[in-house]
């Protein structure tokens, strides 16, 4: 049984454990400072994000969505802001047992508050997982893309 809120500074540190684990490119502690330094740090700075988390009747993190707003993304309507999943991890032994969903409804209401109508997110075009809990809980896909980049 796991309950969803919106983090708070005495979860960082299981936070920024976690959000190592889905973008390992940067450490436990330089998750850790992000996270210290603030919101402005995550997401588009011009629009609001929160971080929240699941967390079971020990108090242990269970896992977390950061969701914000973006002016636009792709395959929604260009009008209005919409509600972007800036990030989205569940520890891996409790993937498929609602806790992500509790996650997502929170943050759909969050973006609801914010007059959103729609909600966006994206993902690694190598994350089958990934692909299936976004349609398990409504998403459709909109583009499929492969960014490239050369150094001068």
């Amino acid at each position: 049984m796991t309950r969803s809120r919106q983090a708070e500074p005495g979860d960082w540190p299981q936070l920024a454990a976690m959000r190592a684990l889905l973008w390992p490119d940067a450490s436990d502690q330089e998750h850790l400072s992000e996270l210290e330094s603030g919101p402005s740090n995550l997401g588009q700075s011009q629009f609001p994000v929160v971080t929240l988390v699941s967390e079971d009747e020990r108090g242990a993190l269970t896992g977390f969505l950061e969701v914000g707003l973006r002016s636009h993304a792709d395959g929604c309507d260009t009008r209005r802001p919409v509600g972007f999943v800036e990030g989205w991890f569940v520890r891996e032994e409790l993937r498929g047992k609602g806790v992500g969903k509790e996650l997502m409804d929170a943050a759909e209401e969050w973006a609801r508050a914010q007059g959103c109508h729609e909600m966006a997110s994206d993902a690694q075009i190598d994350n089958p997982g990934s692909e299936r809990a976004h349609a398990a809980l409504g998403f459709e896909i909109v583009d499929r893309c492969i960014h490239f980049r050369k150094a001068l």
